[in-house]
């Protein structure tokens, strides 16, 4: 398992590029960053687990939309040279908030998922947790001692991109945009402490995995 730490411009890349239609505005520069901003506070605060000035997250938004430009005079080394392309399915995805660990071992708890579970993955976002890991009898079976989830996706398949000499938020800009041109929608998008991790349903991850693994070079 993996714990992730994210900052205000880490949390709004990753809520923009897994929103196609606001990502697509932003591309044709025809969004407006304060109103954006004030749309998705909660959402950042949410993930920050601590409130977020509203006029950090304009900035942040703001760089964000300056780098779709920055891009462009960029040379034509790929994004994805010498990435490392996986693809698992039969996951589910489950979230807590911290209160709902309160009086719990959770150091124990979580040793246990990964020792049970080597391909887990834990990400830590403020006051949330987050797992992915194997669908199956064990794995619903162990998790069934923890706390009440407070929300559960089942029927999810992930493909991870580990990059070395890559900034992770570039390459998920990036795939992000190749896939939305494909019309391939993202569950949700993730930077792990080695690359990006991609959560599709199921029934979409295989025409991802074709789509990014031409990008490979």
């Amino acid at each position: 398992m993996r714990t992730t730490g994210v900052s205000v411009p880490d949390v709004v890349r990753e809520i923009i590029t897994r929103n196609r239609s606001i990502y697509e505005c932003m591309k044709m520069d025809v969004i407006n960053y304060t109103a954006l901003a004030v749309k998705i506070q909660p959402d950042v605060e949410k993930q920050l687990g601590t409130p977020a000035n509203l006029n950090t997250i304009v900035v942040a938004i703001k760089r964000y939309a300056d780098s779709f430009d920055e891009k462009e005079d960029i040379s034509d080394e790929p994004i994805l040279k010498n990435a490392r392309l996986s693809l698992t399915d039969r996951i589910m995805g489950l979230e807590w908030n911290m209160v709902d660990f309160v009086e719990q071992d959770v150091s124990r708890m979580f040793a246990e998922a990964q020792k049970a579970f080597s391909d887990s993955e834990f990400f830590r976002f403020g006051d949330s947790f987050r797992i992915l890991t194997e669908d199956s009898d064990s794995a619903r079976h162990l998790f069934q001692s923890f706390p009440k989830e407070n929300d559960y996706r089942p029927g999810l398949a992930k493909i991870k991109i580990q990059i070395s000499g890559q900034n992770r938020s570039d390459v998920l800009s990036y795939v992000t945009q190749i896939l939305h041109y494909n019309g391939i929608e993202i569950v949700d998008a993730l930077l792990s402490q080695d690359g990006v991790v991609l959560i599709f349903k199921e029934e979409d991850a295989p025409r991802a995995y074709e789509k990014l693994r031409t990008e490979i070079r």
